[in-house]
């Protein structure tokens, strides 16, 4: 009798206190009732429905060339990472989610939007390990090109397309719903997507996207190993050397975060070969294999080389490697020279077109700012709402041309994209 008392004690305490949260979550924080309602219910469903339901929230409009997601709200969760340990949230949210000036962050967490361990953050409250950190947003995903995904072969193991240049093959950063295997789901109908190789998302080309697990699992396996031959096509700067050009510098991630690799002695065994196709008096178009797989490794060797891709955001710009490209350097050039020149240049590749543009406005003086910004907000969340990119903003002369099985059982090809100039090849 007497546990039976305390177990019902225990149960109404505890009813008390999760009606309580309930309230004061509602009430208590916010004069905008009705706007917090929403992204209440926005982090209740996305914990429950993002899993069964990806395309949640997915609506797309277009214009002037490009693929826009109209803004929603969406819960970001996720565990605490090692680097982020002893930090403030406001810290690492200002310094590694850059997308958004550190003011937005400010305002967001003393608006009761940022979560620790399913309690309301404070501004300089420590992040622990074990923590579990949520952020409910109003999500401004970037634009994307509007231009048709090909499909050029499908069966029900595996789908083949032809990826357009500037859209990311599955959801990362910035990206949800303009994403390869998003679109894919929303406007062709497939129920699930997987992709079995890498394809930068300012690249173009061939992709081999799995309809089932099993099948992914394969077909990776299948790329590590090495059982399956690459051939890509790009345009690099200048007259390329004659013959077969064979590159077996190793390669090094310097930075994952700002996603810089190099050639370094202390890097992985890495193998290219090159040999050019043409020659239009002021750019080459080279055709590559790739035989190691390392990330960004066509690109980091041809800049090693000397040649780099002529639009390289990164491995193709002066300010960073110089105007020799810091050809055939391993060991002169210090990392530590490097990081504030990259930095400085803000083109890391891996980031959004928006956060090179924000990075590029801390920079600029006064009214200058202006031409980048539309002078709107957004009327949910207040974020200032940028100018779209360009098209040349969303490609690198850089396309995945051909696969095939090392057994020569099967073999995909694109058509070569109008940059290739078929005239002189």
């Amino acid at each position: 009798m007497y546990k039976k008392i305390i177990l019902k004690v225990v149960q109404l305490d505890f009813n008390f206190n999760s009606l309580y949260k309930k309230f004061y979550q509602f009430h208590g924080y916010c004069s905008q009732m009705s706007l917090k309602h929403r992204k209440e219910e926005t982090r209740k469903k996305s914990q429950l429905e993002y899993k069964y339901n990806p395309l949640e929230n997915a609506c797309y409009t277009f214009d002037n060339g490009l693929r826009k997601v109209v803004p929603y709200f969406f819960n970001f969760k996720t565990y605490a990472k090692e680097r982020w340990r002893g930090r403030t949230i406001y810290d690492v949210f200002s310094k590694e989610f850059r997308d958004r000036t550190p003011q937005y962050y400010e305002q967001e967490i003393k608006n009761g939007n940022v979560i620790i361990n399913g309690r309301i953050a404070t501004f300089e409250q420590i992040i622990k390990n074990g923590d579990i950190i949520e952020h409910l947003s109003h999500r401004h995903e970037p634009p994307v090109t509007d231009k048709k995904i090909d499909i050029i072969y499908q069966d029900d193991d595996i789908v083949v397309i032809n990826k357009p240049p500037g859209i990311p093959v599955h959801p990362t950063g910035r990206y949800r719903h303009n994403s390869i295997t998003h679109i894919m789901m929303a406007e062709m109908g497939f129920d699930s997507l997987a992709p079995c190789n890498r394809l930068d998302r300012l690249a173009s080309g061939l992709m081999i996207l799995a309809r089932n697990v099993r099948i992914a699992e394969e077909m990776r396996k299948k790329m590590h190993d090495r059982r399956i031959l690459k051939e890509y096509i790009c345009k690099v700067r200048g007259l390329f050397p004659e013959g077969e050009i064979v590159c077996t510098e190793p390669l090094l991630t310097v930075s994952p975060k700002l996603g810089l690799n190099r050639v370094h002695p202390d890097g992985k065994p890495s193998k290219s070969t090159f040999k050019m196709l043409g020659y239009d008096g002021e750019n080459s178009i080279v055709h590559c294999r790739p035989l190691t797989g390392r990330t960004h490794q066509l690109r980091v060797h041809l800049q090693w080389l000397g040649k780099p891709i002529v639009n390289d955001p990164v491995y193709s710009d002066i300010g960073i490697w110089g105007y020799d490209m810091k050809k055939n350097d391993t060991f002169t050039f210090n990392d530590n020279e490097l990081f504030p020149s990259l930095i400085k240049s803000k083109k890391i590749e891996a980031s959004s077109w928006y956060i090179n543009k924000i990075e590029e406005a801390e920079r600029l003086r006064g009214n200058k700012l202006d031409e980048l910004l539309t002078g709107e907000v957004c009327d949910v969340c207040q974020a200032p709402l940028y100018s779209d990119p360009s098209q040349n903003d969303l490609r690198i002369y850089l396309h995945a041309w051909k696969y095939k099985s090392d057994d020569n059982s099967w073999s995909f090809e694109t058509e070569l994209p109008e940059w290739a100039n078929i005239d002189f090849i």
